[in-house]
């Protein structure tokens, strides 16, 4: 079968396939978009006749997607949402707003950001809600694809490093992300460890047990990563999934940790522990602010970006130019 036709494709037939995606029901989509269940129907068979393929098949009281309509939604649901944000853009004005965001991060970052996040807030948007959702993988974007978050904040190495791959390749790049602070991490023990009296030692630091702060529960991290390129190993006797967990379990016990310098004032455990440099090299941490590109021109969302990067800064000072300008 030749090729759809792009210059005679009726665009408006890939509007009514983003509604009966996203409602998995014909009924649904026509009351959306204001037309007859015949006309909705009418523009999938169009629709159908024109891609070669069936699109979406019955499955019980709704419409299940074909593998190629699931490829071939994403594209056109950004593209929809694109022209709909350059041609009809929203006023976001934050004094009248009642949005709910939803931000993806770690307890450590939220301890920093969430105290000058409510003060932006307060005095600029009382009526706007915001939500924290844990940050349960260092790679979020299929968080931010399904909406399930309107931003994730973390240090995401891997992601940003496929990113860059795939635009030297000329290949899309459907996320966007902006450096909010530098950070670096510090071995965290109770006050009268014996390992608290004078600096730590790489022998002292693999001979010892250890708590790993893990979003996954995997008893390996870029600390262990780093002890691999010495050949060191240290000893992982248990995980968490908090940095304020971990904080509260080193401070009465004879366990390591390994947590964010600014963490451990933020979080109120300065008198409860001590911490110490590592006895060893590791990447600076990066704390990046990550988003799908479909809402950079969406008003309310640039405020959102721009209040985080403001609450970024008054807790550690303006960082430079961001790390993604917009394309």
């Amino acid at each position: 079968m030749a090729p759809p036709n792009f210059r005679t494709l009726d665009l408006n037939l890939l509007r009514v396939f983003d509604e009966v995606l996203a409602e998995r029901s014909l009924t649904r989509a026509a009351r959306n978009l204001s037309l007859t269940q015949p006309a909705v129907s009418n523009a999938m068979q169009r629709l159908r006749d024109a891609l070669g393929d069936e699109l979406v098949t019955r499955s019980g009281q709704g419409i299940e997607p074909t593998p190629r309509a699931m490829a071939l939604w994403p594209p056109v649901r950004d593209a929809l949402r694109q022209l709909q944000a350059s041609l009809a853009p929203s006023s976001f004005n934050p004094l009248e707003a009642d949005n709910t965001f939803v931000l993806a991060m770690a307890d450590a970052t939220a301890a920093l950001l969430m105290p000058e996040l409510l003060d932006i807030l307060e005095h600029e948007a009382p009526g706007v809600s915001l939500r924290v959702i844990p940050l349960s993988t260092r790679d979020p974007r299929r968080l931010l694809d399904d909406e399930a978050a309107d931003l994730a904040i973390g240090f995401f190495p891997a992601v940003l490093a496929d990113l860059t791959a795939r635009a030297q390749v000329g290949k899309a790049v459907p996320f966007e992300h902006q450096r909010l602070y530098d950070s670096e991490y510090v071995c965290a023990m109770r006050r009268d460890h014996p390992l608290a009296d004078g600096p730590l030692t790489l022998d002292g630091f693999c001979a010892a047990r250890h708590l790993l702060v893990s979003f996954s529960g995997r008893p390996y991290g870029f600390i262990d990563e780093a002890l691999t390129l010495l050949k060191r190993e240290r000893r992982v006797v248990m995980t968490v999934n908090q940095f304020f967990t971990a904080g509260r379990v080193v401070a009465t016990s004879n366990l390591l940790t390994v947590l964010p310098r600014h963490f451990i004032e933020a979080a109120g455990i300065a008198g409860q522990v001590v911490h110490r440099e590592l006895p060893f090299q590791v990447a600076a941490v990066h704390v990046e602010a990550l988003w799908h590109r479909r809402m950079d021109l969406h008003s309310d969302h640039q405020w959102l970006r721009q209040a985080v990067v403001r609450a970024a800064e008054k807790a550690f000072g303006p960082l430079g130019p961001p790390l993604s300008e917009p394309r």
